[in-house]
């Protein structure tokens, strides 16, 4: 009987044995998974040291839209200011002579708008410019027939220019006071208005048979005192 209980307990001691290995095991699986998760984890982390500004944030990518979006603002209100800017713009009426006379416009205004304030201004000292429109006189500045539809300032943006130099360099003068105008004048050689009737009767003829179309794909810079006299 003795003996009986003997291998009794030495087979109840083996079974706790068994057990505690195998609960040990599981532990240590535990501890290689949990070291696993922790290296991956590692590796998935943010380098502080590389750069990531290629990579798509949606935060900083709204930001950057709202920047670009202010500058243009900006941009835009400077160049509504600059076209506001007003304009005391002298010019010669040409019949065959000069005769000289000045409007106050804006950068804005294109070169149909300023005609349209000469005529009105024409209309009541020129018997011969009481039964034009608009669409009959011309502006030539510099030897140049200026288009109606283009503006002064995008003249002044384009820097346009003739074969002898800028059409255009408004400045502000001083007044009395030698404080400086908000009116802005031409400094440059005044242009001419005239009626294309007139311009049709003597373009053979100085000055007129020197004038031709504003071209601003020209670039007067490389124009040689050969070509201008070729013409």
């Amino acid at each position: 009987d003795q003996e009986r209980g003997d291998k009794t307990e030495k087979k109840k001691k083996k079974k706790r044995e068994i057990k505690v290995l195998s609960f040990a095991g599981e532990e240590d699986e535990e501890e290689e998974e949990e070291v696993v998760v922790a290296k991956k984890m590692k590796k998935i982390g943010k380098n502080p040291a590389v750069n990531t500004s290629f990579l798509p944030d949606k935060e900083r990518e709204a930001i950057e839209l709202q920047e670009i979006e202010d500058l243009k603002q900006e941009w835009a209100g400077k160049q509504t200011e600059i076209k506001a800017q007003k304009v005391e713009l002298t010019f010669n009426y040409w019949d065959g002579s000069g005769h000289r006379h000045r409007v106050m416009i804006t950068k804005g205004f294109t070169i149909e708008q300023f005609l349209n304030f000469c005529l009105e201004e024409l209309i009541k000292l020129y018997p011969d410019v009481r039964c034009a429109s608009v669409d009959m006189l011309m502006f030539v500045k510099a030897d140049l027939i200026i288009p109606h539809h283009l503006t002064f300032y995008q003249l002044e943006q384009m820097k346009a220019r003739g074969e002898k130099g800028p059409l255009f360099n408004f400045v502000h003068h001083k007044e009395e006071e030698c404080k400086p105008s908000d009116v802005m004048k031409d400094d440059l050689k005044y242009g001419k208005v005239t009626l294309r009737s007139w311009y049709d009767r003597n373009k053979h003829m100085f000055p007129a048979n020197h004038w031709k179309s504003f071209d601003p794909e020209v670039n007067w810079e490389k124009w040689t005192l050969e070509q201008t006299f070729k013409r």
